[in-house]
Parts: C-alpha cells; structure tokens; sequence
C-alpha cells in the first residue's frame, strides 16, 4: 500500500514540530525524494531484507507477541536498527508482522479481513495463507496500542473478528493520492498507450478476486447494443493474467480490450481523464483507492456494492454485485449510453472527492495520534 504509506508520510510531516519529531526509516530508495520534498527526516534501512524474513518466520511459527518483542531485540538485526534511532512510537502503514514484534508503543494498520470474509479466493485461503494472515493480523489487533483501518466498515470487522476494545481501532479513510494532481501528465501519453477514443477503465492486479472474467462477459454483452464499447485493463502481466487474456480471446474479445500492463502513478491521471467511466468489480475492500482517484479527476465510478463501498462512494457511483453479470452489464449501459449521467456522476464525484482531501486526512491523523498518546501517558 505505497500509495496510503505516501498520504500518511505527508500527514506527519504537518505535525506541530513543537510536540512530534518524525523519522521516516525506509529501504525502497523511491522514499528519498519524496521525503526531501516532504522536508521529513529519513534512514535508510540495512537490514530489511534479513529483518522481515525473521519477522515472518516467527509469525509462521506462531510465536506470541510479547515472546517475538523479548527475543526479537537479540535474534533480529531489522529491530535493531530501528532501536538505535530511539524513537518514542512507531507507525507502520503496512500491515506486516514486524508491527506486533517491535518493542514500544506501536501504531500498526489492518487494510483487509478478507481472508475471513471472502476464505473461497485463494490467494487469502490457499496452503497456509488462512492461518498466517489471521496469526498476524490477530497479533496486530491485540499487541498495537491503536489500529489504522479504512472504513467504519474495517473497524467493525476488526472488532467483531478478534473482540478487541472499539476504542483503539481508528478510523482513517484512504485519500485520493496527491501525485494525482502534483504531477504533470507526459507529453508523449496518447502516443505511447494509443487508447480507444471512449472505453472503461479498470486498474488492477490480474488476481481471481479482481473478477476480471465477469466483466469481459458484461463487455460483450454490451457490445451488442454499443458495438463501439471498449475496455482497458492495467496491471502487471502476471497472477492469473494469462487465464483472463485467454477467456477474452475465448469469448472473441480481444479486439474490445487492451492489455496496457503495469502503468506508473504518475500516467494514472491521463486515463482516468480519457475513461467514459472507471468499472470495478472486485469482491475485496472493505473500501479500494481507485474510486477515489476517478472521482478526484471528474470520471464516473461504476463499483461493486458491497462492505464499505457506499461508505466511500455515496450516492458518487453505480453499484452492482460482484456475481451478477446482469447487473454490470445494466451499470455498464446506463453510464456508456447516457451523457447527462456520466456527466452528473463526474459532478457528484468531484464534490465527494472535495471532503475527503490530504487536508482532511492531515487533520484525521493528528486527531488520532493526539488521541492515542495522551491516553498512553494517562495510564
């Protein structure tokens, strides 16, 4: 989650200077300059690699919380490392096991429960990935002094799932990214992807729970009233991508759908401009941060209906179930069919997208940490 770790980097770097020093400890060297734009203090990490494979094998060995921060502090060089920066508290933006082994007062963060919620995907159930999602995220709920989710959907789950107090899991809804804004688009855009003149959009990992397949079919359905209809899909060339591409040659489709692959932040705006609408049956969330960026940048949203979806979109999208081909392909229609429509859900998106800003994420995490701390030095 490069992109949630990037608005919460930016929200501490607003703290008051007076009451919080803060130290970004990283290892991808694509933090420095984001951080010396930031004006944040940052280190470079050594040993990470090493750290995070101790991290999770004893995750996958199932040793407790307060046994892995005992034994952690000799046997792991990662833990060190961080110890020696003395820092008061840490917050980790990912939802890795290091979060309930490190020593101290820890912020950690839960993005998903899907593995509970949707066990039939494999790529949460297969082999041992049931059992170690739930030992490391039930370590998190219970070790962490507080508890990022994404949604008052992901805090309910979190509650319900591992019976902690409600009080010390927060709140803190993903933004739209800055860099959507920040960055200028490259002049070469239309050149290098050679887009469709009007087509769909959906950003995503080519994973079984992404639901590609249903929506190739709701496509060709659809290419029967509106043969001119197109979809564009990103996201790397692996995972199941050659099963999707081979069901879309399979159902004659290939000609309606391009295959861009992986395509960086930065040109994520010069396709949500272009995209008559962004479609997004994915069965996961409880919230996605694609929604947000298409109703940032005025393009319609078409998502699946389900856990925290409306609690993100509001009356800004057009739901369907994930399951039913019908309903998207009825979604699909509408919004491909009708310009009033695309162009009122463009407006109620923008305005959506105005009340859920970096501003207000800013506010939201300084509320939580003021909150956090001061209950710390009260016990």
């Amino acid at each position: 989650m490069f992109q949630y770790a990037q608005s919460l980097a930016e929200a501490l770097s607003k703290l008051d200077p007076v009451r919080y020093k803060v130290t970004i400890a990283y290892s991808d060297q694509e933090w420095a300059p984001i951080l010396v734009r930031l004006g944040l203090q940052g280190k470079t990490l050594k040993h990470v690699k090493w750290g995070q494979r101790i991290a999770n094998a004893a995750m996958v060995l199932q040793i407790p919380a307060g046994m892995c921060q005992r034994l952690l502090c000799w046997f792991n060089p990662l833990v060190n490392e961080l110890r020696q920066l003395r820092c008061d508290a840490w917050i980790f933006p990912a939802q890795e096991a290091l979060s309930y082994q490190m020593p101290g007062l820890v912020v950690g963060t839960i993005h998903d429960l899907m593995h509970r919620y949707e066990p039939h995907f494999p790529e949460v159930s297969s082999g041992f990935r049931f059992h170690i999602r739930e030992q490391r995220f039930r370590n998190i709920s219970r070790a962490c002094v507080a508890v990022l989710v994404d949604s008052k959907v992901g805090q309910d789950q979190v509650v319900q799932s591992y019976h902690v107090e409600a009080s010390k899991i927060f709140s803190l809804p993903y933004v739209a990214p800055s860099y959507l804004s920040s960055t200028n688009e490259r002049e070469d855009f239309d050149r290098h992807y050679q887009l469709p003149f009007r087509f769909l959009f959906y950003p995503a990992q080519f994973w079984p729970h992404k639901n590609h397949k249903r929506l190739i079919e709701s496509i060709k359905t659809v290419a029967q009233r509106y043969p001119d209809v197109a979809l564009v899909l990103s996201g790397g060339f692996r995972h199941a991508y050659e099963e999707v591409r081979d069901y879309a040659e399979a159902l004659g489709m290939v000609e309606r759908i391009r295959f861009v692959g992986y395509v960086p932040d930065t040109d994520l705006q010069g396709f949500y401009r272009r995209a008559r609408a962004l479609v997004m049956p994915t069965f996961f969330g409880p919230t996605n941060i694609p929604p947000l960026e298409a109703m940032a940048l005025g393009c319609p949203v078409l998502v699946s209906g389900i856990y925290g979806m409306f609690e993100q979109c509001g009356d800004a999208a057009l739901y369907f179930s994930p399951l039913s081909v019908d309903e998207m392909t009825d979604q699909i229609l509408k919004v491909w069919g009708d310009d009033a429509l695309a162009q009122e859900l463009a407006r109620k998106g923008i305005e959506r997208s105005q009340g859920k800003t970096q501003l207000q994420f800013n506010d939201q995490v300084r509320t939580i940490l003021d909150r956090v701390f001061a209950a710390v030095v009260q016990k």
